[in-house]
């Protein structure tokens, strides 16, 4: 667990990116930021008042040249902290954001769909963890210590060329981090013999991946235990080399995704880092309601690393 982490602070500290904290003066973030700038980690962007701000006039202006917005319109959402602050990654004012952690969800995502967007039309974004598993986890089953969980925190049906897309960008992900990409579509069966509908979903989203992607590893339908043990996989699907192996599991709608990240950061004591959005052109990522100080402060060295690869 440590040495990821550890790798990826190193790497944040190498060059710090401006990181801008849409609710800067939340405690938890206050806290963090002291943090934050101490581990050199990141260039810390906070800001008061948005209307008050010297460069809300001009932001104003910007997002109703962006938005063909009304003024009236433009300067409410950009009265909001995470309007504002998403305009200031679109401006180059910030090289990447932390969104939250206090507001709902819509109100972190939302922003940044309409300014930053997705990184081709039509694509989805998507909210990635990465699980850092205990040292004491069974190595049959941590895999190398740190997993990839896709989508937990965005698309609550995805349907199969969401899912595609998701598989895709969190294979992607993991890459930019230095993992392995050996990516599993979870679901209640395992093979191909499941005529379910759902699992000829997963037969679907694990052929479009392989034909846009041949080099990428990714099998489904598959149950989490036959994606994780190796005993289990041999035993349940024998003819695959990716069962028992794998590092990113793709959850099949929103409600297991979420449900499987918070058990086990909960129950098995792992931390997750995230959710990391997917799928946009500039890093922006948010804080769950219920982070700590420490999640705050590792989420701010991931985005520096994402913002390293973007300037």
């Amino acid at each position: 667990m440590e040495d990821f982490l550890k790798q990826v602070w190193d790497r944040a500290k190498e060059n710090p990116k401006r990181i801008v904290f849409a609710e800067g003066s939340e405690p938890r973030v206050a806290e963090a930021i002291k943090i934050i700038s101490k581990e050199n980690l990141a260039i810390p962007v906070v800001f008061g008042e948005p209307s008050k701000d010297p460069r809300f006039e001009t932001l104003v202006k910007k997002f109703m040249e962006l938005r063909g917005a009304r003024e009236e319109e433009a300067r409410s959402k950009m009265r909001t902290a995470h309007y504002f602050a998403t305009m200031l990654v679109h401006e180059g004012e910030a090289d990447g954001m932390i969104a939250g952690p206090s507001a709902a969800s819509r109100e972190r995502i939302l922003p940044a769909l309409e300014i930053i967007k997705t990184k081709e039309k039509g694509w989805k974004a998507s909210g990635l963890f990465f699980m850092v598993l205990p040292t004491d986890t069974n190595p049959d089953a941590a895999n190398g210590g740190v997993l990839v969980f896709a989508d937990c925190a965005v698309n609550t049906d995805p349907s199969v060329e969401t899912l595609t897309q998701i598989a895709s960008d969190s294979a992607a992900s993991a890459k930019q981090f230095g993992l392995e990409q050996k990516i599993a579509l979870l679901s209640f069966s395992t093979g191909e013999n499941s005529q379910t509908p759902q699992a000829q979903k997963l037969h679907a989203v694990a052929k479009l991946v392989k034909q846009q992607n041949p080099s990428l590893s990714i099998e489904g339908p598959m149950q989490v235990d036959a994606a994780l043990i190796d005993a289990v996989g041999q035993f349940k699907d024998p003819s695959s080399p990716l069962a028992g192996h794998a590092n990113i599991l793709i959850f099949p709608d929103l409600e297991a995704g979420n449900i499987a990240y918070k058990l086990v950061e909960r129950l098995a004591g792992a931390k997750a880092i995230g959710p990391i959005l997917q799928g946009l052109q500039k890093p922006v990522n948010e804080l769950s309601r219920g982070a700590s100080v420490e999640d705050i402060v590792h989420l701010t060295a991931f985005t520096t690393v994402q913002a390293q690869m973007k300037y």
